[in-house]
Parts: C-alpha cells; sequence; structure tokens
C-alpha cells in the first residue's frame, strides 16, 4: 500500500506545469493525479463544487471567496500571468481612438469579477484617466452566449452592470455596434478572423505594455493554486511539498527557453524573444513566492477594493497565502 497521499490537482496545460502532470517532477509525499481541463471549467467546477484537492484559481475569484470565508486557501504559485492592454477590443466604427473615448461608453465584459477586466479597468484608471464609472458594463458569453457571473459581486454605486440578453454574445454585440468596446482576456472570434469590424484599442500593444512594465515594474498575475481547506489541514505539509514542486516545474521550463540547439517551442525567433524579454523585465520574469511578488499583488488588491469587489483596508499581501509558505529554512 502507497504511503501517499492521494491528490487531484486541476490546471491547464502550461510549460511551467507540464513536468508536474508527466510526473517527471512529484510532489514530496503525494500520490498526483494532473487533470488538464481549460481554465474556465476548472474555475467552474472548484468555486461551485470543490471537485479538486488543488486547482488553478483566477486570483479576483480566490480574493472574493477568502474575503467570504470559502473553505480554499492558497500557495504563492501563479501559473498564468499576462499583460492586459492588448485585450481591449473596440467596435472599428465605434470612434474610439484613445483611452479616453472610452468614457460614456457601453463595454462588454464577461464577468464583472474577472481577473483580467480587474486590472483592465484598474489600468485604464490609474494610467490613462478612465474612471471605473465612466462606462457602463454589459456582461455575457464572449464567443457563446449565456455566461454569468461564477461569484454575487457587489458593484459601487454609480457603476452601470447588466448582462446582455441570454441568446447574445459580447463579440456579436461588438461586430453590430450594439456595444462599443470589450474588456476580455481571450481573443473576439470574430477578431482571430480577421473581421475589420473589430480592431485593438492599442494600434501596438505590446510597446503599451513594455512601457506600462518599465513605468510600473507590475507583470500582472492572472492565477493562483488552491487547496481546499480541509485537505491542507489533515496534511499541513501539504504546503511547502505543493509549492517546491511547482518551482522546481516552473525553474525547468525556464531553464528550457534558454536551449538553442534545438527550438523547444514553435516560435522561429524564441532565442531572441526569450533574450529580449530578461533584457527589459530581468532573468526571472515569472517569479513565484510572496515577497517578489508583493508589489503587483498588493496593486490588484487595490484594484479590487476600488471596485466594490472588497471591502475596507487592502490586505498584506502575505495574509492570502498559507503561512507555511512565507519562508523557507536556511542552513
Amino acid at each position: 500500500m502507497s504511503s501517499r497521499v492521494p491528490l487531484t490537482l486541476a490546471c491547464w496545460d502550461y510549460d511551467r506545469t507540464r513536468a508536474l502532470a508527466t510526473g517527471e517532477i512529484r510532489p514530496e509525499g503525494v500520490d498526483l493525479t494532473y487533470l488538464s481541463l481549460p481554465v474556465e471549467e476548472t474555475f467552474f467546477r472548484m468555486m461551485r463544487y470543490r471537485e479538486f484537492d488543488v486547482a488553478e484559481m483566477s486570483l479576483s475569484s480566490y480574493v472574493l471567496s477568502l474575503a467570504r470565508g470559502a473553505p480554499v486557501t492558497a500557495i504563492p504559485v501563479f501559473p498564468s500571468r499576462a499583460f492586459r492592454h492588448h485585450g481591449i477590443y473596440v467596435n472599428a466604427d465605434s470612434g474610439i481612438e484613445r483611452p479616453a473615448d472610452l468614457a460614456g461608453r457601453v463595454v462588454g465584459i464577461p464577468e464583472y469579477q474577472l481577473t483580467a477586466v480587474v486590472w483592465i479597468r484598474g489600468i485604464l484608471a490609474e494610467h490613462h484617466g478612465v474612471p471605473l464609472d465612466s462606462a457602463r458594463y454589459r456582461t455575457g458569453g464572449l464567443d457563446h452566449p449565456g455566461r454569468t457571473e461564477k461569484l454575487q459581486v457587489n458593484v459601487p454605486a454609480g457603476v452601470d452592470v447588466q448582462p446582455i440578453p441570454a441568446d447574445r454574445t459580447l463579440s456579436g454585440m461588438l461586430l453590430a455596434g450594439e456595444i462599443d468596446a470589450v474588456y476580455c482576456p481571450r481573443t473576439p472570434r470574430p477578431y482571430a478572423e480577421g473581421h475589420p469590424g473589430i480592431r485593438r484599442l492599442f494600434a501596438d500593444p505590446r510597446a503599451e505594455e513594455e512601457r506600462y512594465f518599465a513605468q510600473t515594474g507590475i507583470f500582472p498575475i492572472m492565477h493562483t493554486v488552491v487547496l481546499r481547506r480541509d485537505v491542507y489541514e489533515r496534511h499541513r505539509w501539504l504546503a511547502q511539498s505543493l509549492l517546491k514542486a511547482f518551482e522546481a516545474a516552473r525553474a525547468g521550463a525556464a531553464a528550457r527557453l534558454a536551449e538553442t540547439a534545438a527550438n523547444p517551442a514553435m516560435v522561429p525567433w524564441l532565442y531572441d524573444e526569450v533574450e529580449r524579454t530578461r533584457r527589459l523585465m530581468g532573468p526571472d520574469f515569472w517569479s513565484y513566492g510572496v515577497q517578489p511578488n508583493a508589489a503587483v499583488l498588493r496593486t490588484f488588491l487595490g484594484y479590487a477594493r476600488d471596485q466594490g469587489l472588497t471591502g475596507g483596508e487592502i490586505p498584506d499581501p502575505a495574509s492570502l497565502f498559507l503561512p507555511e509558505t512565507h519562508a523557507s529554512f536556511v542552513i
């Protein structure tokens, strides 16, 4: 009989977690079953039914759940990070040419509490003078109808948020000019198919994102990794065991990016992309742990509070994560 603790982990198929999926890296004391699922499915099943022992989770959903006493907790592992300036799409005939033009417009969002949307609204307010209440928000599915909020949200007074009709999609309404813009993490299908009726707000979003990083040092965090609290309380050592395993998998993926004898990804100029990124962002641009990410987390927590998702003072970022993950032993 195995003395290992059986755990089921739901997480997408990332290069930085693949060694966990293949079993090349095994968390100490754990018999791991890795379920590679689309992120939306993982979030829905974990938030609604707590199906998994460990799961990738939207940072926003986790922060809201934690504030409401949900039986989950987290380790400071961030499998998904992304700049979000490229996630602002506008109707090509809307007359929107710059961020300030979004004021007074109707903006589609998949969910009000979606992490990417929290970041976009926060960045637009802080860096481009587009206040939260200057737009009207319409929620719903991007390319498939029927999406609703995973969590109940409290919208600040004066902020207009309403669902779109149940049989409509944000992409279709954007293309038809019924909404003016969409903030979303996924690429709208008409844009991906080359339809001229939709374009990005920023003509050169990468340049805008690089300027943002140079100004702030922030590489936005999208997802973290949560454990069901009952699982953690039975085996508190899991916090460190999982953190160490995720970190080993991340470090291996980072080292693999430097391989030039044989290209590890289908990107012809990967070597140049890696060198460019490291020149701009430093060698450890995708870090785990509380301390290296305190400023990023504090910024997100401020945006969440300002947008009515949480209340009171901005918490210490360390309070989001299990105490066993705040520090490590020193020899």
